[in-house]
């Protein structure tokens, strides 16, 4: 798919961004490192007293990402510029289109996942979402930061990685009439974070108004230790898969930087 100048100039913006983001981690959770409390003074210990041996020593378990970390480590309308700009509501293609059902469980599970902006199910910590329109194609980008357990993250993207075959072309019945058509491919994503998945979905079905339309929307989900970014970019016009692609590197390497700055102020 060819692209705008402008999509060329945002994406660029968007990967040079990644080079700056480390001072911007280091403001995040600093505020809440606590002061040690004094000690007291050593007792004297008689150089014949035995001292028991020394406990190995075990690696810090890196600590729970809090509220203010998960929204700072989200890309927002500030990182991407024009013409990005915070969401003015969830577009009408939602009901029309993506609140739709099917047979298999597995496809059903995705439409699910897609409408409902959860992939990765209900977090054990915090979640931070941001979501903005592309004023240009009236694209929608939704970025979120949640935490869970490491091994629940990667049976949901070992999940996400057989859809393509599981799922590859299915028949919908949004909830509003009609059928829609489903194609799911993969999305190759940058290695970035410790594990990732990205699709591609495409509905062809009608609108709220009943006319023919074509939904397209790109799917990144990327773990970064116990935390995750999920990352929905879609619309009924043009959806240019480097903004996926880019946006969820910035994310993960945005995410990276503070959780690696939280287990500094263990």
């Amino acid at each position: 798919m060819s692209r705008s100048p402008a999509a060329r100039v945002l994406v660029a913006s968007v990967l040079s961004a990644a080079t700056l983001l480390t001072a911007a981690a280091c403001s995040a959770g600093g505020t809440d490192r606590a002061r040690s409390a004094p000690r007291s003074p050593a007792s004297p210990v008689s150089p014949a007293a035995e001292q028991p041996p020394a406990a190995p020593a075990t690696p810090a378990a890196p600590p729970v990402l809090t509220e203010e970390q998960a929204r700072a480590a989200l890309v927002t309308e500030t990182d991407l510029g024009g013409p990005w700009v915070p969401t003015r509501g969830a577009a009408t293609w939602r009901d029309g289109l993506l609140k739709a059902t099917t047979g298999d469980a597995d496809c059903r599970r995705l439409l699910d996942a897609l409408y409902t902006d959860d992939l990765f199910g209900v977090p054990g910590g915090p979640r931070a979402v941001v979501a903005l329109d592309d004023m240009d194609t009236d694209a929608q980008l939704r970025h979120q930061v949640t935490s869970h357990r490491a091994a629940d993250l990667d049976r949901t993207l070992d999940w996400l990685k057989t859809l393509p075959e599981k799922c590859g072309s299915f028949t919908a019945t949004p909830e509003r009439g009609g059928a829609a058509e489903v194609v799911v491919t993969q999305v190759p994503l940058p290695e970035a974070g410790d594990a990732r998945q990205g699709l591609r979905v495409t509905l062809t079905g009608t609108d709220a108004d009943g006319e023919p339309a074509v939904l397209t929307l790109e799917v990144a989900a990327v773990r970064v230790g116990e935390d995750a970014i999920s990352l929905t970019n879609g619309g009924l016009g043009e959806v240019v898969s480097d903004i996926t692609r880019a946006v969820a590197e910035l994310g993960a390497r945005r995410l990276t930087d503070i959780r690696r700055q939280g287990r500094a102020l263990v």
